[in-house]
Formats: structure tokens, sequence, C-alpha cells
């Protein structure tokens, strides 16, 4: 099953980049080269993690050569959990913010476009501070465990 693990957000910006980390974990987990992480997606890869900084319209194309996708973000508390998990569907969001593409929009463009609809799902982990660093806050740190652990029972059971 052609797999893509998909973490986005800013590195730069503390917890924002909060999926780098997961996406590091998540390989050592699986076995993986831990210090290779590629930032261009490849659509005749069988396994790939894959980081950039957000979401676009453009990925569709190769997100339709995947059979099963994850989507790994950080959110500011607009969920509940602190690791929110869940399988996610192509809907189409409208947002008030041009450069914002969440992954169910991603996937409806997928869909209408390509006639492709990969299984997905979405693990978002709780950001607490946004500075001007590489370095995790000590709270998002303690919760990188849990969004691996995540994953990888989805990877397990799909």
């Amino acid at each position: 099953m052609k797999t893509l693990i998909f973490g986005y957000g800013n590195q730069d910006r503390q917890d924002d980049g909060v999926a780098w980390h997961v996406l590091l974990q998540l390989k050592q987990v699986l076995g993986l080269d831990p210090d290779v992480i590629d930032d261009e997606l490849d659509p005749y890869a069988d396994f790939q993690v894959v980081f950039q900084l957000q979401l676009v319209p453009e990925h569709a194309e190769v997100i339709a050569c995947f059979d099963r996708i994850c989507f790994v973000d950080a959110h500011t508390g607009s969920v509940l959990e602190d690791v929110h998990s869940e399988i996610i569907h192509p809907v189409f969001d409208y947002s008030p913010l041009t450069h914002h593409l969440t992954p169910p929009s991603l996937l409806a463009i997928t869909k209408n476009a390509y006639n492709k609809e990969p299984a997905a799902l979405l693990v978002s982990v709780r950001g607490y501070a946004f500075g001007f660093t590489r370095e995790l806050s000590i709270h998002t740190a303690q919760l990188v465990d849990v969004a691996v652990e995540k994953i990888h029972h989805w990877l397990k059971s799909t």
C-alpha cells in the first residue's frame, strides 16, 4: 500500500514545527533513517515521509498516487485533545485566509481533479509557543510520543 506521511508547518516557529519532530521520531520507530526527511513529494515512492511549510492545491496531483496519507500538523487549542487524530474525507472548506488549505480540502481537490480518494488520517498536536526557534516548548515536546504512537497504530491497522 503506497503511503505518504505528510507533515507541515514552520520549523523556525517553535511548536508550529512539531510535525518535523513527529516525523523524525516516527522514522526511528519504523527503523528508517531519521536524518532524511524529504521536502519534495515523489509520486513513485512506496513509502514517503515529507515535510513542507504548508499544503497547496498543486499537491493534489501527487497525493492522487498514494493509497493512504497521514497529515501531521500543529493546532493552537482549537480542538479539545492535546493530540487529536481523526480519519478525514474529502470536504472543501471555505477559509477566510487565502493561504490556508486544510487536508480535507486538499483531498476534495484530489478527488475532483483526479477521481482518487486515498484513505487519510489527520494528527494534530497542540502547540503552546510560537517563538523564533526550532526547539519545541516543554509541553508540546511531551506530546510527540503520543502523536507517533497514533500514527504507528494507524499504519499497522490500515
